[in-house]
């Protein structure tokens, strides 16, 4: 039972070098700290450099064994991301 939850996102060193965007990786942490799951974002580079927070993407949640629990789904509004007209969903 969780009644807070903590989200750490993992900085890639890749990332913080070169200054590019790689897929994003979260350690979901309960109040002393735990990890109680794992998140992987699944998107592609093309999404990450064009339309960065209006990306479309698909976060996997994994407990600490492993098992997907969640998936969280974004796709784009629109048909394109050079026209970001609507707010996005999950």
């Amino acid at each position: 039972q969780l009644d807070r939850i903590i989200i750490h996102q993992q900085v890639e060193l890749l990332e913080a070098i070169l200054g590019t965007e790689t897929s994003s990786k979260y350690e979901i942490k309960n109040h002393l700290g735990q990890r109680v799951y794992f998140a992987v974002e699944e998107n592609g580079c093309f999404d990450r450099k064009l339309c960065s927070p209006l990306r479309s993407f698909t976060i996997r949640i994994a407990d600490n064994a492993g098992r997907e629990v969640i998936t969280v789904n974004r796709p784009l509004r629109c048909n394109s991301c050079w026209f970001p007209c609507f707010l996005q969903e999950v």
